[in-house]
């Protein structure tokens, strides 16, 4: 190789150093991988990241292969403006020689044969040692984000459709319908366990609820396996109908009134909830507008006594529309109430989102050695006391988590264009 291209393949290679460095961080910092590391695994899941854990291992113990590699490359080729034929030979055998040397074992997920060559080490390019670091990438990319997209969808439709099941049953208690009494009773007791099970199972072993997408070899191509979930929904909506059908039979007018005085209940409780929160809120965080809180709405309250009466005169052609009114009104001042606790406590959650993001990233330090760094304690003390103390000044505290951050950054990924004096005494000697 000339000077010229020894000169662009070094600026290609620092581009793709660039880059393969900002996907290994983002996969170190992918939502799924650190669900995946701290969840109680099970069945495909488990044997998929028992095999994705060394491999990204190995991905990072490749990648610094390539970082030295490069470094040293780039140390050669800034001893001289224009380099003597050695050096160009040196540079040649380094960029495009097998100058890389790896530890040996196979990088696939199969195991090695047991009748194959036990290689120590092997030397590699770094065109092959790159594209070994793309399958790698590749492989545990589709894992993580696999399961992250499982984690991000069924979990939580899982748990609505639970809350729903929940509300059906009360209701179905309320009218009669009961295991053994009626179908009906006995079908929501097979769905709580079913929708029990099936929450057990997603969380343990997503990968078993994943549907790969086909002729895709994109990571995470597919979607999640909902079949059993919307069986589940199905079946409890027949149960709803059902039971829709008893509350038609029966005394429709009184289940409606009874659910008319738990929205205001619970309105009421939640505007209760919302006037401590902001005692709450006022005496923890400075310099934040919280809003006020109203009280609960007499009027409600007064033609929901209208309406029972109207009950009990059985005057039935006055009370459908009084329900009517009755049930939009309450429905919307639930949401007013719910909206009002959202933004009282707002500041709270705000705080809460710093401490955790501040430990999280403490916990991250720690992991790779670096907990003792001075600069490090001195931030987070100063991040920490501002998020615990009282009145929290959220402002000022976001920006001692952002400097915690910042170091915690630099630490940890140090940037290349640094010298340091170990260079410039082996570029001089």
């Amino acid at each position: 190789m000339d000077r010229d291209e020894v000169d662009r393949a070094l600026a290609r290679l620092g581009a793709e150093y660039e880059a393969i460095e900002s996907s290994l961080l983002a996969l170190q910092d992918h939502a799924g991988r650190r669900l995946l590391e701290g969840a109680e695994l099970t069945g495909t899941t488990l044997d998929r990241w028992t095999a994705t854990e060394p491999a990204i291992t190995l991905l990072w113990s490749y990648f610094d292969t390539y970082t030295a590699t490069l470094r040293a490359a780039r140390e050669l080729r800034s001893r001289r403006r224009f380099p003597n034929r050695q050096d160009l030979s040196e540079l040649t055998d380094i960029l495009r020689g097998a100058s890389v040397t790896v530890s040996g074992g196979a990088p696939a997920p199969t195991a090695p044969s047991i009748t194959g060559p036990a290689k120590l080490s092997e030397r590699l390019t770094l065109a092959e040692l790159v594209s070994r670091m793309n399958d790698l990438y590749a492989r545990s990319l589709d894992m993580i984000v696999t399961a992250d997209a499982v984690w991000s969808a069924l979990p939580a439709r899982i748990d609505l459709l639970a809350a729903e099941l929940q509300r059906t049953r009360s209701l179905a208690r309320s009218v009669g319908v009961r295991p053994g009494e009626h179908p009906s009773g006995d079908d929501l007791e097979a769905i709580t366990g079913e929708l029990a099970a099936l929450r057990t199972q997603v969380v343990t072993d997503p990968l078993a609820f994943w549907r790969p997408g086909l002729g895709s070899s994109a990571p995470g191509g597919g979607r999640p396996d909902t079949e059993r979930y919307d069986r589940a929904a199905r079946a409890l909506e027949d149960v709803r109908r059902e039971i829709d059908a008893v509350l038609t039979v029966r005394q429709d007018a009184e289940q409606r009134l009874v659910r008319l005085r738990d929205t205001l209940s619970r309105a009421d409780r939640t505007l209760t909830e919302a006037r401590s929160a902001r005692g709450e809120v006022l005496a923890k965080i400075a310099a934040s507008e919280v809003p006020a809180v109203g009280g609960p709405p007499t009027a409600l309250q007064e033609q929901l006594v209208l309406a029972a009466e109207y009950r009990r005169h059985a005057q039935w052609h006055r009370l459908s529309p009084l329900l009517e009114s009755l049930e939009r009104d309450a429905e919307d001042e639930l949401m007013r109430a719910r909206e009002s606790l959202t933004a009282v406590t707002a500041p709270l959650a705000v705080r809460a989102e710093l401490r955790g993001r501040l430990d999280a990233y403490r916990a991250k330090v720690a992991r790779h050695g670096m907990a003792e760094d001075p600069l490090l304690i001195e931030r987070y003390d100063a991040a920490r006391r501002m998020l615990w103390s009282a009145p929290c000044d959220l402002r000022v505290a976001e920006q001692a988590v952002l400097r915690y951050q910042q170091a915690a950054a630099e630490v940890l990924v140090p940037r290349r264009d640094e010298p340091s004096d170990r260079d410039h005494t082996g570029s001089t000697s």
